[in-house]
C-alpha cells in the first residue's frame, strides 16, 4: 500500500496545487525515506492570498475526500500526527464537521492565526511548535527536519483531495480555479489541468466583454496579464482575478497589495519591511520613480529572506508594465 499510493502519484503526475508545484510524489517519498523519531503530516488549508478560495470550496463540499487523501499519506510514509492547519474563516466554519468526520483519529485541527507569512511552511511548523510567526532559514527542509523537527509532510487541501480521487481512479487531469473580480459568474471550477486562461473564463462564461486585465495564480503576488496573454494554463494558485481597465485604479490597486503585504509580513527582514512600505508610499502619492522602483524590486527578490518578499514585485512590475495601455483605455 504505502509504495502503491506513492506510484499511483507518480504516474499521475500530481504537482502540489497550494503554488509551488512540487511533485506530490517525489514530496511524500523524500518524507518516506527520511530518517526521524516521528513523523509528521500538515494539510495546509491556510489560503491566506486574495482571490484565492478553492480549498474553501472542497472543504465545504468534499471534506471526506481530503480527509481520505491524509489517510493515505499516514499508511506512506509511517506518520504519527496529522494537523489541519485551518484559515480562521475555515475553523470558524468547517471546524465542528472536520471534528466529526476525524473522530478518534490522531488529526488534530489547528487555527491559523491572521497574516499572510503564516501560511508558510516553516511559518506554519513554528507557529503549532508554538514559536513566533517568522519563517525558518532552508535548508533544512521541512521533509527532513520540520515540525518539532522531524520530517514532515506538507500538502494543501487541494492535493490531500486529487490523492484521494488518484487512489481510487478517479483522477481526470483536472484542478481547481477561482474566478472572480468583474466577471458574471464568479466561483471555483473544476476544469482540465492544462486549460488556458482564456478557456477557463470562455468554458465558465466569465470571458469578459470590456477591455481588461487579469490577475493569475493569487490576489497579491499574482502575474498581471493582458487579454493577448492569456494563452497559457493559470499556474500558482489556480486564482484568476479580472480587472476593468475603465475602472481600475491602478495606484489604488497598488496601494491595498502594499497594505496586504505590510499587514501579513513577519517584519524579520529590511528588504521586505522596508521595500514593501516604500511602494504603498510611492502608490499613495501616485508617483512612481522608476528608478527606485527597479532597486526596490531588484532588493527584494535578490534580500528577502523568504518568499513573501521575493514574489511580491511580481503584481507591481506587470501592473506598471501595462499602466500606458490603461491610461489610454480610459
Amino acid at each position: 500500500m504505502e509504495t502503491d499510493i506513492i506510484s499511483k502519484l507518480k504516474e499521475a503526475n500530481l504537482l502540489g496545487r497550494g503554488g509551488a508545484g512540487f511533485p506530490a510524489a517525489l514530496k511524500w517519498e523524500l518524507v518516506k525515506k527520511a530518517e526521524g523519531e516521528k513523523k509528521y503530516i500538515i494539510c495546509n488549508a491556510s489560503e491566506g492570498e486574495p482571490n484565492v478560495f478553492k480549498d474553501r470550496f472542497i472543504l465545504e463540499h468534499y471534506p471526506q475526500e481530503v480527509l481520505n487523501g491524509i489517510d493515505l499519506a499516514f499508511e506512506a510514509i509511517g506518520a504519527a500526527t496529522a494537523y489541519i492547519y485551518l484559515k480562521h474563516e475555515y475553523f470558524q466554519k468547517y471546524g465542528g464537521r472536520l471534528k466529526k468526520l476525524i473522530g478518534n483519529k490522531p488529526i488534530v485541527l489547528f487555527e491559523k492565526p491572521q497574516g499572510y507569512i503564516a501560511g508558510e511552511e516553516t511559518v506554519i511548523c513554528n507557529l503549532i511548535e508554538g514559536r513566533r510567526m517568522e519563517p525558518r532559514q532552508r535548508p533544512p527542509f521541512i521533509s527532513d527536519k520540520g515540525l518539532f523537527q522531524c520530517p514532515t509532510l506538507m500538502n494543501n487541501v487541494e492535493t490531500f483531495y486529487f490523492a484521494s480521487k488518484i487512489n481510487k481512479g478517479e483522477y481526470k487531469n483536472t484542478r481547481f480555479y477561482s474566478v472572480n473580480g468583474e466577471v458574471k459568474k464568479p466561483g471555483v471550477y473544476e476544469l482540465p489541468l492544462q486549460a488556458t486562461i482564456e478557456q477557463v473564463l470562455n468554458e465558465t462564461n466569465n470571458y469578459p466583454q470590456f477591455d481588461f486585465l487579469a490577475q493569475v495564480g493569487g490576489g497579491a503576488v499574482g502575474e498581471i496579464l493582458s487579454k493577448d496573454e492569456l494563452g497559457k494554463p493559470a499556474g500558482g494558485a489556480g486564482s484568476i482575478t479580472i480587472y476593468n481597465l475603465n475602472k481600475i485604479d491602478c495606484y489604488k490597486l497598488m496601494e491595498n497589495w502594499a497594505d496586504f503585504l505590510l499587514n501579513g509580513n513577519c517584519d524579520k527582514c529590511v528588504p521586505c519591511r522596508e521595500g514593501i512600505y516604500r511602494i504603498k508610499e510611492m502608490a499613495a502619492k501616485k508617483k512612481l520613480n522608476k528608478e527606485d522602483i527597479d532597486l526596490i524590486f531588484n532588493d527584494l527578490e535578490k534580500a528577502s529572506f523568504c518568499a513573501l518578499g521575493r514574489g511580491a514585485p511580481t503584481a507591481f512590475r506587470g501592473l506598471i508594465s501595462k499602466m500606458e495601455k490603461i491610461q489610454n483605455g480610459k
